[in-house]
């Protein structure tokens, strides 16, 4: 599969063109930055947001599938927010209906239902959008725009709420939110894969004993992740912020420090 993976230079970007070429898969880079030393993939220096930049890019190149993950990952202005995840997601859907690329893969957020309280079941892929910030806001509005198009043009779109991506888990919400570098590659393969998804929504989590997600959207698509935070339990210390990063499944994002107004005034 030839595959156009945006924010191809960010830290999940390069784990997943690393682990999408060895499993024989083509990557197609993009980025707002020049590739990184040693790519030898095709690779465009565009910002997403430019939707005759984009354009061009369906234009030059043959593409099976979209694997979105460019975007600012931390919180901003609600028109920032909007710009840098509903608008480029908008430009690739048009350019994908344009030149007939059937399938994209979105990297959304565990912050889409992060102001949900935890609660003592897992929570499952039909909860009600719930953002914790306006970085939440923004994801809820792409996975939207993604909705309609996958019911307007019947485009396949894999909508996955991602948790903690890190080398390893560094404190103890991480022992539920973890998604480790191998189980990420491992999603993203079984969300371009699947058969006919249709529009879905999973949990970007690794196999964790106390996940707050419930993972059964995914092993609907084939996602079976191998890895369990378990393992670095022993190894993270108790902590003050511990039960207060516990109360909703956004942890500190659902928190005072993330209350901002929604528009920068000079």
């Amino acid at each position: 599969m030839r595959v156009l993976l945006t924010g191809a230079a960010g830290s999940i970007g390069q784990v997943v063109a690393i682990g999408l070429a060895d499993r024989g898969h083509e990557i197609v880079g993009l980025d707002l930055v020049p590739p990184l030393e040693g790519v030898d993939d095709p690779w465009y220096t565009v910002d997403c947001a430019d939707a005759d930049a984009v354009a061009e890019v369906f234009a030059q190149e043959r593409l099976d599938a979209v694997v979105h993950l460019a975007g600012r990952p931390d919180e901003a202005s609600l028109p920032d927010s909007l710009h840098s995840h509903l608008v480029t997601t908008g430009a690739l859907l048009d350019a994908m209906v344009e030149h007939g690329v059937r399938r994209i893969v979105y990297a959304s957020s565990n912050h889409a239902v992060g102001r949900t309280p935890r609660g003592d079941q897992p929570l499952g892929e039909d909860a009600a959008p719930r953002p914790d910030t306006f970085y939440g806001v923004a994801k809820v509005a792409a996975e939207a725009a993604l909705r309609l198009y996958a019911d307007r043009y019947g485009l396949d779109a894999v909508v996955c709420r991602i948790g903690s991506f890190l080398p390893q888990p560094e404190a103890r919400r991480h022992l539920a939110t973890w998604l480790s570098p191998g189980d990420c590659v491992r999603m993203v393969e079984a969300a371009l894969t699947a058969p006919a998804p249709g529009f879905a929504v999973l949990y970007g989590i690794s196999a964790n004993t106390r996940a707050w997600w419930d993972l059964a959207a995914g092993h609907r698509l084939g996602y079976h992740p191998e890895d369990d935070a378990e393992r670095y339990a022993a190894d993270l210390p108790e902590r003050l912020e511990d039960a207060d990063e516990a109360a909703y499944v956004g942890g500190p994002f659902a928190g005072e420090a993330f209350y901002r107004p929604a528009l920068d005034r000079g």
